[in-house]
This record gives C-alpha cells, structure tokens and sequence, in this order.
C-alpha cells in the first residue's frame, strides 16, 4: 500500500527528501495522541463553524469538511480508521484522510489555525472530560465510606499515633477522615476543570492569526467558558496539565494511605478486617495465604502518578515561549496518570463494599497500649481542679506502676490509684473503659457515637445519598 505521505505532504515545499525512519519514530506521537481523535474532530468542526460564519470558508466548503469529519468520527468509533505513523499524530492523520475523501477543500480546514493551539485544544477537551469521569468516581467512593461508616458508628478500634495504640475511637470515625480527604480531591479537581476551561484556539502558531476570526464564538462552540486572552499563553502554557497531575498526585496518595492501613488491618496480627476473594489473591506456594494485592497495587500505583508529575514539571521548566517539541512529551504522563486513578478509584470504592470489620478484634485491641490515659488525666482536671500537666504527671505514674505489674489502668486496685493521687475513688474507674472514652469524645469532629451520627448527616446531605 502506498504511504499517505506520498499523496499528502506534512511539510509543504520546504523539505525535498523524506524524514529518516528512525527520526520518524522518535517523531510520531500517534502511538499515543490517538485518544484525542474524537476531541480533534469536534474541535475541527467548532473551527470550520467559525470560518464559514465569518466568510473565510464557502457555506459550501464548510458543509464539506463538516460530512468528511462526520465520516473519519464514524470510522475511527467503529475501528475502521488505519492512522499512519508517517503522518506524525492524530491530526495530521484525520486532515489526511479528510483530503482522501472531499479532496483538496480539506486543505483550507487549516486556515486560520496551527497545529500547536489544534493540539493545546484537543488536550484540554481530553481533560475536561477525564475530569468529569474522575470526579464522578471519587463522588462514589465517598458514598461507600459513608454506607460503610453507618454501618460501624459504634465499632470501637483504636486510633493510632506513630502507628501504636493511642486513643479508643470508633470505625465510622476512621473511614470518615478519607471522605474528608477525598471530598477535598474531588474539589481540587473540580478548580483544576474551571481554570483549564478556556480555549485557546485562535492563537495558531504563537502570535494569532491576520484573518478576521472570531475565537469567542469557538469557545461557546466547545464549550469553554471563554477564549484565552494571549495567544503565547495559549499555545505554551500546560500548568492545566501540571495542576491535574497535583491532584491526581494527591488523591493517589490518599488512597495509598487507605491501602496501607487495609494491608495492615488483614494481617494476621491485626485481623481487624476480612477482604473476601474478590479483592485479595493466594500464592503458588503457600496453600493458607490470603493477600491484599488489591490494596497493595493501589499503593504502589501512587508512585507511578508521582512519577508523571515529576515527569512533566521535569519537560516544561526550561521551555522558552511559545511552542518546543518537548511539549509532545506532555501527554502520555497525563494519559498514564488519568487511566491510573481511574481505575484504583474503582478498585478501592469494591474494597470498601466488601469490607468486613471484625468488631471483637477491634475492641480488644483498643484496649491495649493503656489507651484510656488520657480519659484518667482529663478526670483529675475536671474533678479536682488539677492543671492539666500534673494530672498528666500523675496518670503517667499509674502507667508506669501497670506496667510493672503487667495489667492494664483499669486492673490497677483503688489503693493503686490513691497512691497516684489520695483523692482518686471509684468513680475513677469508670473513666477508664473504652466505651466510656469514645462516648465522652462528643465535641465537634469527635469520636462519639453521636458525634459520628453528625458527621454522616452532613456527608449524606452534601453528597445528596441515601
């Protein structure tokens, strides 16, 4: 078969001899760049729109570019379009078949536009509608935590600092700091949407264009929410794509934070949870094995979408104005990071369904670690008046005094208790239950029963979920 590029010349008449093969590799993007065909189209179209409302093109030259481009959609979403490495990217390869099909009209579709704001608008429709997909799944992980959450509101475990036990808190409590976080994701992304939104083609090289075109009206067309205000900005700027890989960089980190505490929580030494097999794997060798691979992949995938950010902040900061061929280097950290998120967002929210707390393993484990100091220290305050750091001094005595020997706060006897402080009774024991700490945590954003209740109402409410 013939190569297009001996029936359509990229260069023009600025280059006699073909481009070496090897180059031609290094050079091609449309390995990659063929997930912007169908944004290239429709930027395509809202550009011979244009030219033919402000009489550049013939009403009749614009209905034939507009069926050629209709014809290439269909064939690329039914399999049947054959992109040509020769042709360097999906651009060139949709202008190329487009001029196979209406002929040489397909060469004004060019008019008033560079590849380089083609390719910056291409990439921010690609985005634009990644976003969307993201924010929608982020929106139901943040469901699952909830349903999870309200099934566990008075699941007591214990809550951790420097990864020992620290403080009785409940379940629901614990899940419901990843909404927090990812609510905040799910905003960043929602910012980075708004402020990429703007069109920047018009800007056709780096410098504008002499034809009487009308940006604004291309803009309204892609439905951007307006044009860019300078065309050296439009055609070199990727912060859009820098900030999406910040907040792709964080949510991922995020879900490696949850990832790491399930790995933890299914160990045999924790077992504070169950995964079932649809998210765990076994092993060729040890027949008893149940690992969370699931949550181990999503942990190590952060560093994959660390690595695209870095990538791209690595590419862009020495780049003059306006366009350099390092930009060609934008897309495939993007197009890794996007497919990335996607699919551990769906994999953690599966997780987080078939999650299975072990209530009795949970609450046993709180009571480890003398987690109720604190509870015994806030007592003495609020009883007898004490400043909080001599209470603390004396609660850590006791502590002391248990592990010496070797029970818990709530085994010490009540003379045990006196000689830490003479006027310590009974009633001082009570405090030291973990039920009794989690209840009393009932301040805003607390631990309590009560207070978690809160906290679900309002997710229900800002997430409209049942």
């Amino acid at each position: 078969m013939v190569e297009v590029k001996d029936k359509y010349n990229i260069w023009g008449g600025r280059f006699k001899n073909q481009t070496d093969e090897i180059m031609e590799n290094l050079n091609a993007s449309i390995f990659f760049d063929y997930k912007l065909a169908k944004f290239d189209i429709e930027g395509s179209k809202a550009h011979t729109k244009m030219l033919a409302k402000q009489q550049i093109l013939k009403e009749e030259e614009a209905k034939s570019i507009l069926d050629g481009l209709d014809t290439i959609l269909s064939e690329i979403e039914t399999g049947n379009f054959e992109p040509k490495v020769s042709l360097e990217d999906i651009h060139m390869n949709i202008e190329a078949r487009l001029a196979e099909l209406i002929g040489p009209v397909a060469g004004k579709l060019h008019t008033a536009r560079s590849r380089n704001d083609q390719v910056a608008t291409d990439f921010r429709l690609w985005l634009r509608d990644r976003i969307d997909a993201i924010v929608d799944l982020i929106y139901e992980l943040e469901v699952a935590l909830v349903m999870k959450s309200s099934e566990n509101i008075h699941t007591i475990m214990p809550g951790f600092t420097h990864l020992q036990c620290a403080q009785p808190i409940t379940f629901a409590h614990h899940l419901l700091a990843y909404v927090s976080m990812l609510d905040r994701d799910r905003e960043r992304y929602m910012d980075t949407r708004k402020r990429l939104n703007e069109s920047p083609l018009g800007a056709a090289a780096l410098a504008g264009t002499s034809f009487p075109i009308d940006p604004d009206f291309t803009a309204r067309e892609l439905s951007f929410s307006r044009a860019m205000m300078n065309s050296l900005d439009g055609v070199s700027s990727r912060d859009f794509a820098l900030e999406f890989l910040s907040s792709t960089a964080i949510c991922a980190t995020h879900l490696s934070r949850l990832s790491e505490e399930i790995v933890i929580w299914t160990t045999s030494q924790f077992d504070f949870v169950k995964l079932s097999d649809k998210f765990t794997t076994g092993s060729s060798i040890m027949p008893q094995k149940r690992n969370p691979d699931a949550a181990e992949l999503i942990r190590a995938k952060t560093g994959r979408v660390n690595g695209a950010l870095i990538t791209l902040l690595t590419v862009i900061k020495g780049l003059p104005l306006a366009y350099s061929k390092d930009l060609q280097e934008d897309k495939e950290p993007v197009f890794d990071a996007a497919e990335t998120i996607e699919i551990v967002l769906k994999v953690m929210t599966g997780m987080i369904h078939d999650l299975k707390a072990n209530v009795e393993t949970m609450k046993k484990s709180s009571e480890l670690g003398f987690s109720t100091a604190t509870d015994l220290a806030d007592f003495l305050v609020r009883e007898y008046n004490l400043p909080f750091r001599e209470a603390h001094k004396i609660v850590g005595e006791l502590v002391l005094l248990a592990e010496e020997k070797s029970c818990t706060l709530k085994d010490l006897t009540l003379e045990d208790l006196k000689g830490g402080y003479n006027d310590l009774g009974i009633e001082a024991l009570n405090t030291l239950s973990v039920e009794g700490s989690v209840q009393s945590r009932n301040s805003k954003g607390g631990t309590s029963p009560e207070s978690v209740k809160r906290q679900i109402q309002y997710w229900r409410e800002t997430l409209k979920c049942a």
